[in-house]
């Protein structure tokens, strides 16, 4: 545009987006809320894994119940039978037939259908941070944590999802737009599968810890030889990350991370119960070799508020399908900012969490999993394609769809 023309031009035309949101939310009303059952409309191929794949529901992790012999050694001994108490996919829908989707957390579905469904109805869908106060009050006198939040983000979800569908926009783009180069946000994959995770392309790692204090020094010596085993293979210059899954002692975390000081490890990750926001605070004192991080099963940036204050962790990772869906993220992720605090939220990967991740300066990397070894390769280029992927010099990189809301491409029933 040369200067006579720009000089000639209106300034109402920029405004006209503006105008256009504003027009679209006068018109949307929420008419209906309700549970899904959604799956991809492209699923992967099914496949049987190569003997000896590594899966958290077929093998030992360290965990909170390992001082039980009886539940130690699978997580599906202990949590509840498939189906039962699950997460969730809410569909919500306006009067001009506009419909946006949200995944929450276990149980959290039983509370939408039983009181937030009332809450919702004849609500404007863009009044999201409105909606999300009512939900959060309405809720306090028997929630804050837990399945009550879980319930609350995968509303807000649904509703973002509507959002971005109504105005045309990926969500990352209503959140201001990508901040990483070129679009690409750097991956990690989690998981013990560790070879097939390298040949695959990737250069960071966070490998699931089989043993805690109940396994005594010979389990100590076989966590040290899981990592020097990921050391092996990665080389010197990629990065390995633990997830200790709240299974760990103050004195254990100690001694471990000094095991572990030949292999440079990048994080320990939820090495106490969550809710030990002074134990993180001194073991994040006192262990200098890594980074000790938390936050996975933390709610609100109330929550986040006591790692800030006990200074318990060097990284946090909120949980979008848990932590208060996408509009309690930013407010996480704006805390942390504000004290220099990196967020890579649990499953960033997924591909509504993303969306945040690439609109946020603070946010560097996605944590993604990787089909188990074993299959014709169908599967593996269709997870590629399903997460976008591409290879550089940090491994391999995500980034968010570019269709309206979160992208999704479900079959709803």
């Amino acid at each position: 545009m040369d200067r006579r023309s720009f000089l000639g031009f209106s300034p109402l035309a920029l405004l006209a987006p503006v105008q256009a949101l504003a027009q679209e939310k006068s018109k949307l009303k929420i008419t209906s809320v309700r549970l899904v059952q959604a799956r991809p409309r492209r699923p992967l191929p099914t496949f049987k894994p190569a003997a000896g794949s590594w899966s958290t529901g077929g093998v030992e992790v360290a965990n909170p119940m390992s001082v039980y012999p009886e539940y130690k050694p699978m997580r599906s001994l202990f949590q509840p039978d498939p189906g039962k108490i699950g997460g969730f996919t809410v569909e919500i829908a306006t009067d001009k037939g506009i419909k946006g989707y949200g995944q929450g957390g276990p149980a959290g579905g039983a509370i939408v259908e039983g009181h937030l469904v009332k809450l919702l109805l004849n609500e404007d869908p863009f009044n999201i941070e409105r909606l999300w106060d009512i939900l959060w009050r309405s809720t306090m006198s028997y929630g804050r944590m837990g399945a009550v939040v879980h319930a609350i983000s995968g509303v807000d979800l649904a509703l973002w999802d509507l959002v971005g569908i109504a105005t045309g926009m990926p969500v990352y783009k209503l959140l201001g737009g990508e901040t990483k180069p070129g679009g690409r946000i750097p991956a990690y994959c989690t998981g013990n599968d560790i070879e097939q995770h390298i040949e695959f392309g990737y250069k960071r790692l966070k490998l699931a810890i089989p043993h805690g204090p109940a396994d005594g020094r010979e389990g100590m010596k076989k966590n040290v030889e899981l990592v020097k085993r990921a050391r092996a293979a990665l080389g010197p210059d990629g990065d390995i990350m633990l997830d200790c899954w709240m299974a760990w002692t103050e004195r254990y975390t100690v001694e471990m991370a000094e095991m572990f000081e030949p292999y440079r490890v990048y994080w320990m990750e939820e090495c106490l119960q969550p809710h030990d926001y002074a134990g993180f605070g001194r073991l994040n004192a006192a262990i200098k070799s890594t980074r000790i991080v938390t936050g996975e099963h933390e709610y609100t940036r109330y929550g986040f508020r006591y790692l800030l204050e006990h200074k318990a962790a060097q990284i946090w990772q909120p949980d979008i399908h848990w932590c208060g869906g996408l509009t309690e993220l930013r407010r996480i992720g704006a805390l942390a900012a504000a004290f220099d605090i990196p967020v890579i939220p649990h499953g960033g990967g997924s591909r509504d969490c993303v969306h945040w991740i690439a609109a946020t300066t603070n946010s560097p990397w996605a944590e993604l999993f990787m089909p188990a070894p074993g299959g014709p390769p169908a599967v593996y280029k269709q997870y590629e394609e399903d997460n976008q992927l591409t290879r550089g010099p940090e491994g391999i990189y995500t980034r968010p769809s570019d269709k309206p809301g979160f992208g999704w491409d479900l079959v709803v029933s």
